[in-house]
């Protein structure tokens, strides 16, 4: 096979179940090129490696192994074995339409300045289940549902970036901001995130572009332990923290953002008590009121470790 054109990443952890219909979701691409797919095991201790094995015969396809666990570590290793110079990830319980690869080449093909680009993605609910009364528009986000619309959008605010499991990134623009933070994304079962919303912010200040795409089209399969309500409470904790540490990276610590947490957390009190009678909008801002106490908690203790934060931030520009 010649050098790929794009290069297609799954990075998995313990996700057995859903693994297979990724890889074949991508294997199965309808791309006019080469391509080629790499699966990075990052610690599963299920059959993750046999569902690989199960279909390594394909030229296509390779396995890594990545002892390190950290979603941001095993991006990173699949980035380092990459040969295409566009590089696209695919959650592991996610499934890709077919054209996929296909519309993201096209989009960096046509734009030089795209640094980023990803697509639509809709819910795969499990059989039987229908969306809880309390799940609002908003929370579903969280389970990875992403629609900007039927055309093309070019971000320019990082809260609207492209969501990390229908995602790509150019080579060259990834080798510049050194990588994938490892202090943000996923670790084992937290679910500290953030990385993609800091990569984009790193984009724009530089002067490249990120697009939404809506022919890049992935459906998300919702797990059945993600329709508890701990489960959002869970997730809105670690967006807090997330966005705390963001902010650190930016150089926005310190005593504002106890003004700005503080402020959050009435605020989603308050809404929380406005929408008594509406289920839905009422645990929305419950939970984002719960995440500011995340926040203010990482923020107190970045104070309190203020010359640590403000070594790792020149680190990171």
């Amino acid at each position: 096979m010649s050098e790929p054109q794009i290069s297609a990443i799954i990075c998995t952890h313990n996700r057995d179940a859903y693994l297979g219909a990724a890889i074949d979701s991508l294997l199965e691409q309808e791309f006019a090129g080469d391509f080629e797919v790499i699966v990075v095991d990052n610690a599963s201790s299920d059959r993750t490696r046999e569902v690989v094995e199960a279909r390594l015969p394909h030229p296509r396809l390779h396995y890594i192994y990545e002892s390190v666990t950290g979603l941001s570590v095993a991006r990173n290793t699949g980035a380092k074995a990459a040969r295409g110079a566009i590089l696209t990830y695919l959650d592991d319980d996610a499934v890709a339409s077919k054209g996929w690869l296909q519309v993201l080449y096209n989009a960096y093909e046509a734009n030089e300045k795209l640094a980023i680009s990803g697509g639509k993605v809709t819910l795969l609910w499990p059989p039987g289940v229908e969306p809880p009364r309390w799940l609002s528009p908003g929370l579903a986000g969280n389970l990875g549902a992403y629609d900007l619309g039927d055309e093309v959008v070019y971000i320019d605010k990082p809260g609207l970036t492209p969501r990390g499991l229908n995602y790509s990134i150019r080579r060259s623009f990834l080798d510049q901001i050194g990588g994938f933070d490892v202090n943000l994304g996923r670790v084992g079962k937290n679910l500290l995130s953030n990385e993609e919303l800091h990569v984009t912010e790193l984009a724009l200040s530089t002067g490249w572009q990120v697009a939404y795409l809506p022919d890049a089209l992935v459906a998300h399969n919702v797990a059945p332990e993600r329709l508890q309500r701990s489960w959002f409470l869970n997730r809105g904790w670690w967006q807090g923290i997330s966005e705390c540490y963001r902010e650190q990276l930016a150089g926005r610590a310190g005593l504002g953002q106890l003004n700005r947490g503080g402020e959050r957390f009435l605020r989603g009190l308050v809404r929380s008590v406005k929408y008594i009678g509406d289920p839905a909008q009422r645990f929305d801002n419950f939970v984002y009121a719960y995440g500011q106490i995340g926040y203010l908690k990482s923020a107190i203790q970045g104070m309190v470790s203020a010359p640590e934060w403000s070594k790792r931030s020149q680190q990171s520009s």
